[in-house]
C-alpha cells in the first residue's frame, strides 16, 4: 500500500518529512516524546496526552495491532479511557502487519477511525534530541500543504475537555471513594475496585462538600494544573477535614497548589516506564511509569507539607505528604498499565488509612 507524504514542523523551524498511516489531515499541538517500549494503546487513550503530538522513541510500532473494545464495569478492558486523546502520532517504522491474541485491527485503521494523523519514516531520534535540548515545542502536522495555526494546549483548560460531565458510580464495596475526575485513567478505578470500594466519580469542578465519602482521590489529567482553579478551591476546603486523600500525577500538583505551594513546567517532561524514584528519608527506590509536563516546586512546600518521593534522575518532586493528616500524593502512576507496578502498594496504604480512622 502506497502512503502519502506528510510533514511535521516544529516551532524552531525544523521539519521532518514522512508518510501518512493514519487520518489524512492537518493538526497542531505540543510535541512530546515517550520512551516506553510497549503500551501504545494505553498511551493513546491516556487523557493526560490531550492536545499533544506524541513521538514514540521505540523504533517499531504497530506490530501487535490494537485490542478489542470489550467492556468490564462499564470500562474498556484494554484502554485507559473511552477514546483517543493525542492530536497526532509520530513513529520511526510502522508495521502494517500485526499479530496478537486479542488484536482487532491495525494501529493505522484505529487512527483513521478517530481522525488522528500518524507519521512514519521520520528520524524520531533527532526529534527526541531536539526536544531534550530545547524542551517540548509546539508543532504542526501538515498534510497536502494545509498548514494549521499554532496551538498551545497548555493555555486552555484541558481538564474541562476530558473530565466526566455527570456523576458515575462503580462497584458496591464497603469503602466509599470520591474520585475527582481530572482525566482519570481506567486502571486507577480498577485498582480501587479491587480493594472493596464503591467509586463515586465526579467532574473536576464538582462541589464535593455535598458528598459523603470515606476517602478522597484526585486523578491524573492533562495540561497546566493552574487552569483547574475550581478543583484547587475544593481541595483547600477538603484539607480542613481529616478524611484520607490520595492524589496521582495532576492530582499531586493540584494538592500542592491547594496547599499554597507552586508548580512549574518541566523542560520536556517525564514520559516513560522506567523512571527511578526515591522515597524520602529511606533507602527505598522504585521504578515507575510517568506522564507529565509539570512538577511541584519542592522549595515552595510549606507548613506541615513535605516531599514524599524524589526523582533520582533530576531530583524533581515525585510526591508529597502531610506530617499530621492522612494526605499524600505521587507524581508517578502506581497503577501503571502497561508498565512497572512496583508502587501498587500505595493503593493499599490509602485503604489502610481509611480503615484506621
Amino acid at each position: 500500500m502506497k502512503h502519502k507524504k506528510i510533514t511535521l514542523k516544529l516551532e524552531d523551524g525544523s521539519t521532518f518529512d514522512g508518510y501518512s498511516f493514519g487520518y489524512e489531515g492537518s493538526v497542531a499541538g505540543e510535541v512530546v516524546f515517550n520512551t516506553a517500549m510497549t503500551g501504545y494503546p494505553e498511551s493513546l487513550t491516556d487523557p493526560s496526552y490531550r492536545g499533544q503530538i506524541l513521538t514514540l522513541t521505540y523504533p517499531l510500532v504497530g506490530n501487535y495491532g490494537v485490542p478489542d473494545d470489550e467492556k468490564e464495569n462499564d470500562m474498556h478492558r484494554f484502554f485507559e479511557s473511552h477514546t483517543l486523546h493525542i492530536s497526532a502520532l509520530i513513529v520511526s517504522d510502522y508495521s502494517e502487519e500485526y499479530s496478537h491474541w486479542n488484536a482487532q485491527q491495525s494501529l493505522g485503521d484505529w487512527l483513521k477511525e478517530n481522525k488522528i494523523p500518524g507519521i512514519y519514516g521520520v528520524d524520531t531520534r533527532m526529534i527526541t534530541k531536539l526536544l531534550r535540548e530545547k524542551g517540548s515545542m509546539l508543532g504542526k502536522v501538515i498534510f497536502n500543504d494545509d498548514e494549521p495555526e499554532w496551538y498551545d494546549p497548555n493555555e486552555v483548560n484541558l481538564v474541562d475537555q476530558v473530565s466526566i460531565k455527570e456523576k458515575q458510580v462503580y462497584g458496591s464495596g464497603k469503602h466509599r471513594i470520591l474520585l475527582i475526575d481530572c482525566g482519570v485513567k481506567y486502571n486507577i478505578i480498577r485498582y480501587l475496585l479491587q480493594r472493596d470500594t464503591t467509586v463515586i466519580r465526579v467532574p473536576y469542578d464538582h462541589d464535593i462538600s455535598a458528598e459523603e465519602y470515606d476517602g478522597l482521590f484526585i486523578s491524573n489529567g492533562p495540561g497546566d494544573p493552574k487552569q483547574c482553579t475550581a478543583t484547587i478551591g475544593q481541595l483547600a476546603k477538603a484539607f480542613k477535614n481529616d478524611v484520607p486523600i490520595f492524589g496521582i500525577c495532576l492530582g499531586n500538583q493540584l494538592m500542592a497548589l491547594a496547599a499554597e505551594a507552586d508548580t512549574y513546567k518541566l523542560k520536556y517532561g517525564h514520559r516513560s516506564h522506567n523512571q527511578p524514584v526515591l522515597q524520602v528519608n529511606t533507602d527505598k527506590a522504585y521504578i515507575t511509569s510517568q506522564n507529565h509536563g509539570f512538577a511541584i516546586d519542592n522549595d515552595s512546600l510549606k507548613g506541615d507539607w513535605e516531599p514524599l518521593f524524589i526523582n533520582l534522575n533530576d531530583q524533581t518532586n515525585e510526591g508529597m505528604k502531610h506530617r499530621t493528616k492522612p494526605f499524600f500524593s505521587t507524581q508517578f502512576h502506581p497503577e501503571a498499565s502497561g508498565g512497572p507496578t512496583d508502587t501498587a502498594h500505595l493503593f493499599d496504604a490509602f485503604i489502610d488509612m481509611i480503615e484506621s480512622r
